[in-house]
């Protein structure tokens, strides 16, 4: 799976998940991380390229910038556009999840979530970017 060393983006505008996301992935033993409170700042962090990010975790709804329009964004680069992106969202209606895979995004948390949510998805995001590689 990603190793403890993938530096990972957590974007959110709550500090208060951002610092619960941040403590399960400790929990999983990743090191690395850079936060932003919207798509504005991530993208700043993303565009300066160092760290290097390996996956991001990103809400969907942020003042100045949003989760989808930072996806896209990621989407349409081509040195970020295979960088890992799950949404961390309470936004569950179908439309919106359609809408987010129709985007690219690379999985998909519905909030309230917790460690095993996160492990899982992640190990499904892993499993994607192998088959894809095959």
């Amino acid at each position: 799976m990603f190793n403890d060393e993938t530096g990972i983006l957590v974007v959110d505008d709550s500090a208060t998940t951002r610092n619960l996301l941040v403590k399960h992935l400790m929990d999983l033993g990743f090191k690395r991380f850079r936060h932003a409170a919207n798509g504005e700042e991530a993208w700043k962090c993303l565009i300066a390229g160092k760290p290097v990010i390996g996956v991001i975790f990103c809400d969907w709804n942020m003042p100045d910038m949003g989760g989808l329009e930072l996806l896209k964004k990621v989407r349409a680069n081509e040195r970020m556009k295979y960088i890992p992106f799950v949404m961390v969202t309470s936004e569950r209606t179908p439309e919106k999840v359609r809408e987010a895979v129709e985007a690219g995004v690379s999985n998909y948390i519905v909030k309230p979530f917790d460690q095993k949510v996160i492990k899982e998805k992640l190990e499904r995001t892993y499993l994607t970017i192998i088959k894809k590689a095959a």
